[in-house]
Order: structure tokens, then sequence, then C-alpha cells
């Protein structure tokens, strides 16, 4: 949960005014020393985090999709050593996405009861 500005500026405040050590703050408003410290650099809230992705090759990632487009992301995973998760975050970074054709799953099935309207 990221605290409002509001109330960063007020925990420092109550710091300057009163001659706060960054640990006797921390404990006054139960919040986080680093969290503290953090805000004393700088009090406005990160809106975006612009990390890419570590331990992912997309460009490999890429390769997979196209060698083996019907894979499972658990095989994709197996194969890049890494986890599902992981390879789901990524597809979804590249624009990529699988949805289920129903229609195909169920033409190979037979059916067991008459419906109404089946003449």
């Amino acid at each position: 949960m990221t605290y409002p500005i509001s109330f960063r500026r007020k925990v420092l405040s109550v710091r300057e005014q009163e001659g706060l050590t960054i640990v006797q703050t921390a404990a006054r408003f139960c919040v986080g020393i680093a969290s503290v410290t953090r805000w004393i650099k700088n009090p406005v809230p990160q809106e975006t985090r612009n990390k890419p992705a570590t331990k992912i090759d997309m460009a490999a990632l890429a390769r997979d999709v196209r060698e083996f487009p019907d894979a499972y992301q658990a095989e994709r995973a197996r194969r890049l050593g890494v986890s599902e998760k992981g390879i789901g975050h990524a597809l979804r970074r590249m624009n990529i996405s699988y949805k289920k054709n129903t229609a195909a799953s169920q033409s190979g099935r037979r059916r067991t009861a008459h419906l109404p309207g089946d003449d």
C-alpha cells in the first residue's frame, strides 16, 4: 500500500518540528524505517516501475513461440528455465494471448442426451 503524499509530508514535518530521529519518527507513526528514509529523499510516491524483464530472454521467448505455437506455459518455462508465472507476464508484455476455441474442442464429443430442438 502506498501512503498518500499528505501523510508523508505530515510525518516529515513532525520529524522536523520535534527534532526526532528517523527511528523515533518511524515508531511514532508505525511505519518502516526504510519508508521514512526514502520519504526524506523524495516524498512523492513513485508512479511507475521501469524495470525490464531480468531473467527471461525475450528473443528466446519469441523464438520459442514461433517454434512451438501450441505449447503450454509450463513447457515454455521448463525450456527457458524460468517460472510459469514469469512466462505468463512476459507473453502479456509481448501482447501474445491464447484463447480456447470451445467449438473445436466440443466437435469431437458425442452427445449422450437428446436436447429439445435437436431433430
